[in-house]
């Protein structure tokens, strides 16, 4: 089966979906092991990497300093030592909005159709996250997932998502009974469940971090409050410049300073689409922006939830569910829902950015995906706006929760790519634009969830798109 990959734009060609390092073994840590490293985030210093070259002129600029941007730009100086890249992010850290704001949890690839490219990429993403995590001695914890049918209508889409998880080669599953659910999540009630134990979490922004380290260790240089504005092909060579126009493509910010470089690849995440078009992309697919709202069990309640809890998921619904996600400081998140954002990076209900709204009632299919899933989007606004309405769901699982055991907490937005016609883009989309500069620019359209799992397997992917578009 052909891989699910979309590339777009006249310059773009369809490129193999194999893998540099082939796909790792029934490998990694031992259940419920956790490595006890750094107990925060290690702390950051930005600078050059210490390569003879300007710090103006780069090889290969990668744009985005998320996950996906950091594991790509340590994956391609890894594999290409001599080259000088440096990555620009536009916020002075690294790695603070989707890869700050997600669950940390290392997902085992057990929903995903059977075959496909976010399959293949989420299983040996695991295997090479839980890896890496052991040799940089990062902390993470396998506490393994539980997927919970509590209605009877539930057991033959959970019995089909089971062989589904076998045909994928996830590690483990087990399918069991209310008893043996007792044994896993004491309070937690059910008719029949997946038990997946090979889950786990981490803090994803100390790995993004880690990654980052890596880079610049290698002779990577990280530019921060960068904020890309402009794209384009040099007209003229730069004054003085020793290396004529061995550098065409200019990257100005919106302070009106300027990068140039050979080679351009974009991982802008909630950006993907805007950023795109700065180099002449079809603006199709739209970035639409989702808010999840988490909330929190009190401290003194955190003894409900040993491991993740997942509902059913329902394939008639674009998104997943509220579900029981453990995290490393011993917090427990319940959540998220999923309610439309009014800003791309609106992490608070009333955040608000006018643009941003015109672009998606504008421009992308969210009315078609509004009237397909009108009563889903309904139900997730009221539980956002209602307490108690989380609360009952929640109980479906653990009845002993009340609503005085949850306090509001963190929320994260999505990029959730849409086509015109309201669907949701679940394939990885690559694109470069038009004339000689979609010769040099690779943009990531559109990198799906599980993306921080699936970081390590994707940054290979990229890798190899590079070499095969630039010719590296």
């Amino acid at each position: 089966m052909a891989p699910a990959l979309r590339y777009l734009g006249g310059a773009c060609r369809l490129a193999r979906g194999g893998f540099s390092r082939g796909f790792p073994g029934a490998h990694g840590p031992a259940s419920a092991r956790c490595w006890q490293g750094a107990a925060s985030a290690r702390s950051w210093r930005l600078c050059g990497g210490g390569r003879s070259a300007s710090t103006s002129s780069f090889d290969i600029v990668i744009v985005g300093g998320g996950i996906v941007g950091l594991a790509s730009a340590r994956e391609l100086i890894l594999r290409h030592p001599a080259l000088s890249i440096g990555v620009l992010e536009k916020e002075k850290d690294l790695a603070v909005h989707q890869t700050g704001h997600n669950s940390g949890v290392i997902h085992s690839g057990i929903y995903y159709k059977p075959a496909s490219l976010k399959a293949k990429l989420c299983v040996q993403g695991a295997a090479l996250i839980y890896e890496y995590c052991n040799q940089k001695r990062i902390s993470y914890k396998q506490c393994g997932k539980l997927i919970v049918a509590v209605e009877q209508e539930e057991i033959p889409r959970l019995q089909a998502l089971y062989e589904r998880g076998l045909q994928n080669g996830v590690q483990g599953l087990r399918l069991i009974q209310q008893e043996d659910i007792k044994k896993k999540e004491p309070y937690c009630r059910g008719l029949m469940a997946i038990d997946c134990p090979y889950t786990g979490i981490v803090d994803y922004r100390q790995v993004a971090l880690s990654f980052a380290q890596d880079f610049q260790e290698a002779g990577g240089s990280v530019l921060t409050n960068f904020e890309v504005k402009g794209i384009e092909m040099a007209t003229e060579s730069p004054s003085r410049s020793k290396d004529g126009m061995k550098y065409p493509i200019v990257i100005r910010n919106t302070k009106g300073e300027e990068i140039r470089c050979q080679y351009v690849v974009t991982c802008a995440g909630l950006y993907s689409d805007r950023i795109s078009e700065l180099s002449g992309c079809n603006p199709d697919p739209r970035i639409v922006p989702f808010r999840g709202d988490y909330l929190l069990l009190k401290p003194e309640k955190c003894y409900l939830v040993k491991g993740n809890i997942y509902p059913v998921p329902d394939s008639r619904f674009p998104f997943l569910g509220v579900h029981f996600t453990p995290r490393m400081d011993g917090n427990i998140w319940l959540g998220p829902n999923a309610v439309l954002a009014f800003k791309r990076e609106g992490y608070r209900p009333f955040d608000f950015n006018a643009r941003d709204v015109m672009d998606v009632i504008i421009n992308s299919g969210l009315i078609k995906l509004v009237f397909q899933n009108l009563s889903y989007g309904v139900n997730e606004m009221y539980k956002a706006c209602f307490l108690s309405a989380t609360v009952k769901y929640l109980q479906k699982f653990i009845p002993e929760i009340t609503i005085s055991d949850i306090l509001r907490g963190p929320a994260g937005v999505r990029a959730q790519a849409l086509d015109r016609d309201g669907n949701l883009v679940e394939d990885f989309v690559f694109d470069g634009g038009v004339g000689d500069i979609g010769n040099r620019v690779l943009h990531v359209r559109n990198a799906p969830s599980p993306a921080a799992t699936s970081s390590l397997a994707i940054s290979g992917m990229i890798a190899d798109e590079v070499q095969q578009r630039f010719g590296l």
